[in-house]
């Protein structure tokens, strides 16, 4: 089929067949299936293979995805992530970020509904990471890793084709961000100079997790000069400590990506993520009267921020209410002093951490239910 305005007439036919010499990748865009990029036809043994590597049965009710609220069965979930171009063995992965982003504390639907350009932020960590071969280091925000970008995909075309969240329909983000296309890394644990972020929470180093989170997009943080964590923490103070991002004005979590060479400054002089995330967030702080523009537009309480924070406009009031609500990870290349300050979205939504296959940190750990924990 070469022409676009036959395809695009073309009904869905009755049988699930179309006409062998069928232009696939415009019949999909003709569907409405695609994220914009030309998708990977869902052939029947690409499919059949998704599906065996999601445990079969491909009825099976995996979660709802809002705001439209549709059904993500296996068979959908495969379909989607062949159409992403994902291989099987990333379907652990996919499903976790899936069971985790449907979770009630992440408000998936006020996300995917939001005028605000938040998308969600996936980081894996543990042992699948390199099983599947993630990428972990250089350029680990950009492209050129499959496992890293059909992953970010394939959430992406759920949300789209499960849950409905079209642009300009149930999708009002204003302006959006490069991060809704995909938005997933591993956390690079070879680096060995903080404790992975897992382990941080409760899990053993052998156990692999998903952690999402609403975010906009890495804001980056360069700091060439400093030999010592005050001076390059200075910096992403210095990047946090803005009246413009979410968190400014409404709270919340954010995350801290630090860069190899950053990280192994912090270990030099044992620092260690508590003491990195308590700097962070008992130096980053605006002055109310600044979030409150000085009432020049009329009076200001800002009910998005905590009851306790000092209204008065001379007290300063911090970026996030707690050195937790500072999500830290340590990825990237091995050359470059640079690091990243991610804004998440507000107090509207919490991150939430999975276990892949569901289970939970032994001793507890943060608040885990059937392997999700809240943070």
């Amino acid at each position: 089929m070469s022409s676009d305005a036959a395809v695009t007439t073309q009904a869905f036919p009755s049988n699930g067949r179309v006409a062998d010499d069928t232009d696939l990748v415009e019949w999909y865009y003709a569907q409405g299936f695609s994220d914009g990029f030309p998708v990977v036809p869902p052939t029947p043994d690409k499919v059949e293979a998704m599906l065996e590597a999601l445990g079969g049965d491909p009825d099976y009710l995996e979660c709802r995805v809002p705001p439209r609220w549709g059904g993500l069965t296996r068979q959908v979930l495969a379909v989607n992530m062949v159409m992403a171009g994902c291989l099987p063995s990333y379907a652990p992965v996919v499903r976790a970020a899936m069971l985790a982003l449907t979770s009630q504390a992440f408000n998936l639907h006020g996300v995917q509904a939001t005028t605000h350009m938040a998308a969600p932020l996936l980081v894996v960590n543990g042992p699948i990471r390199n099983a599947i071969g993630m990428n972990s280091g250089h350029n680990v925000f950009g492209s050129g890793n499959r496992a890293n970008a059909t992953i970010g995909r394939a959430i992406r075309m759920i949300l789209l084709n499960a849950g409905g969240g079209w642009p300009g329909e149930l999708d009002k983000s204003t302006l959006g961000h490069p991060g809704k296309y995909t938005y997933c890394i591993a956390e690079n644990e070879e680096v060995g100079c903080i404790a992975p972020y897992h382990v941080d929470k409760g899990f053993e180093e052998t156990d692999s997790t998903v952690f999402v989170m609403p975010a906009e997009p890495p804001h980056s943080v360069t700091n060439h000069v400093a030999n010592d964590p005050e001076g390059i923490l200075d910096s992403i103070v210095s990047a946090m400590s803005t009246i413009a991002h979410n968190n400014a004005v409404s709270s919340g979590h954010c995350a801290v990506v630090l860069g190899p060479e950053h990280a192994r400054v912090m270990a030099k002089y044992e620092w260690k993520r508590h003491d990195i995330r308590h700097y962070l967030w008992y130096q980053a702080h605006n002055k109310f009267g600044d979030v409150a523009f000085q009432h020049r537009y009329g009076k200001v309480y800002n009910r998005s921020l905590p009851k306790w924070y000092s209204r008065r406009d001379g007290d300063r009031i911090p970026v996030v209410p707690t050195p937790d609500h500072i999500h830290l990870f340590c990825a990237g290349g091995e050359a470059g002093r640079f690091s990243a300050f991610i804004p998440g979205w507000g107090h509207m939504a919490s991150p939430v951490l999975r276990e892949i296959n569901g289970k939970s940190p032994p001793g507890g750990g943060p608040q885990c239910v059937d392997g999700t924990c809240y943070l």
